[in-house]
This record gives C-alpha cells, structure tokens and sequence, in this order.
C-alpha cells in the first residue's frame, strides 16, 4: 500500500524535548536552507495576525509529510500541519490541512494545496501557506514515515479506540495483526502506522486527519512518561528521518523552551471546517473547495485567540 506520510515524527520529536537530548545527534537531520525574507515566503508586510501577536508569542512551524527524501525525488507533500508554539499560555497546537483543499499556489493558479511542495519545494509550501491564509511561517520540517513503527514501538505502543471497519482494514494490510476486535486496542508501531494511513472507509480523508491526531494525541500522553533513558533510542529513530530549515540552535531551543516549561498541552484542529467546504470536480478532478476568508479566520482564531499579548514575554531566544 503507497505511504502516505504525516508529520507525527517531528511533533514526537517536539513535544518530547529530544532534542535537548544531545547536540550531536543532530548532525542526523538534514539542514536546508530558504529565504528568509518576507516577499519570498509570502508574509504580507501589514497582516492581521501581527495585531494578535504584537510580541511574537506564538511560532508557527510548517510540518510536512511526503514520500520522497532524495533530493532527485519529487514529492508532494501528502500531510500538511502547522505547529504553534504557544509561549504565553505554554501550550503546542497542531493544525491539520485537508491536502486537497483548493488555493492559490503562485505561479501555477488554483490547485490542490499539496501540489505546492512538488511545484516549487518547501519555500513554495510555505508560501502557499502563508498567502493563503495569512500567516507568518518562516521554516518547515518534512519528515518520511519509515521511521514510524521504530518510535511508537519505543514508547510501547499507542491505545485507540478502534471500530469494526477499522479493524478490518488493519487486518487486511497485516498478517497476523494482533487486532482482532472494535474497542480500545493495543497498536504497535505497524499496526499504528496502518491505522494511520486508512482513507478509503467512513469519510475519507476528513476520518484519515483525525486519526491522525488521535495518534499524535497518545504519543503526547505516552512521550510524557517514557523517561530521559529513552530519548536517544526515540531520538536515533526519528533524526535521520527528517529534513528542515531550523538551524541546530534554533532545535535546541525549541527542546529546551519544551522541557523547561513544562508544556503538557496539545491543542489539535482541523481546517477547512465542514460547514465552509465542499467536494466540487473542476476540470474532471475533485478539489476541496472552501471560503479561504473564514478559513483563515477560523485558522486565527484557534493559533492566537487565546494568546495573552500582555502577559510579560517569556524570551525564547
């Protein structure tokens, strides 16, 4: 079955503050650069959301998932997430973007949002992003699945609550699955990775993002509690998984601003909302049609709306 990659990986290794583990290991991650200026990325010089967070308490990470990790590979980028790091109310957001959701990609029109990264790389995904639905991201993280079943099997595995039909669909994709019955379930890391990737029962891709926060959701409650030792086996796993434009410093501080905060909250959403999109074909293909205004709107309102702008500011740097 094709791969279709999320960025569970890098929000593992996040929210678990690995990267505080050990300088060194990040010699693994593969570093690229992209402009940073502004027109490049698309950040408009007057945005609202500069009004929301008038002392920068939010960071926005742009996560996403593909199949392809050479550089000769062109790949579009399957899963599409923004990650916000919430300073003033010490708290991480995970905001999934339907991947067939139809938006302006510059210089190549209106087309499914997950072509952007196969047009023009990271630095046209973030643009994408950022025109789109007026944001502020200034770096990525792609990450490839195969280092998937190593984390959850690290941590010991992950707890979903499973119905009949996915229980089938596991099963149908793993001999010998231990999944037998719908309920709660004890998912391995290949048995979690299947159940990620389901698409084709209940309602498609809208079921496919969810389960993917689900899991997301219990690797967060799991990462909280594997102890220090673990780090580096998580850490090994992930790292030579993952490319990105942080710097190493910027990754250490990211780890560190983590654990010395303590930060024990994930907030996770998913955008469009059904109420402001719909299926439509154009041109014989089948996009996700949505009122880019409200969605941006509903996208604001969950990163900033309660961002406390006049608590004192706590320095990442």
């Amino acid at each position: 079955m094709k791969k279709r990659n999320i960025a569970i990986i890098v929000v593992c290794a996040l929210i678990l503050g690995v990267f505080l583990y050990g300088y060194s290991y990040l010699n693994d991650i593969k570093t690229v650069k992209i402009s940073k200026e502004d027109k490049d990325l698309g950040i408009k010089p007057k945005d609202n959301y500069k009004e929301k967070d008038k002392d920068n308490k939010v960071i926005n990470i742009a996560l996403f998932g593909g199949d392809g990790r050479d550089e000769k590979d062109v790949s579009r980028s399957d899963s599409i997430m923004i990650l916000s790091i919430d300073k003033a109310n010490k708290k991480l957001k995970l905001s999934s973007i339907m991947r067939d959701t139809y938006v302006d990609v510059y210089g190549h029109g209106m087309t499914k949002i997950n072509h952007a990264y196969a047009y023009g790389g990271p630095e046209l995904a973030i643009r994408t992003l950022n025109e789109n639905f007026n944001l502020n991201i200034r770096d990525y993280a792609f990450v490839n699945f195969d280092s998937f079943e190593k984390v959850v099997d690290t941590i010991g595995g992950v707890n979903i609550e499973l119905n009949e039909s996915e229980v089938r669909e596991i099963n149908k994709h793993i001999k010998n699955s231990s999944i037998k019955t719908p309920g709660m379930n004890h998912l391995n890391g290949q048995e979690a990775l299947t159940y990620s990737r389901i698409r084709k029962i209940g309602n498609g891709d809208y079921e496919r993002t969810e389960r993917q926060r689900r899991v997301i959701e219990e690797i967060f409650e799991k990462g909280k509690n594997i102890g220090i030792t673990k780090y580096p086996e998580v850490v090994d796993s992930v790292f030579p998984y993952v490319e990105t434009s942080l710097t190493k410093m910027d990754i250490v501080k990211l780890g560190t601003y983590g654990l010395t905060n303590n930060i024990k909250t994930l907030e996770q959403n998913r955008f469009p909302k059904d109420e402001h999109s719909h299926g439509e074909f154009i041109g014989k293909v089948w996009y996700l049609v949505t009122d880019l205004e409200e969605t941006e709107k509903q996208i604001h309102e969950f990163i900033y709306e309660d961002s406390n702008i006049n608590q004192e500011e706590e320095a990442l740097n």
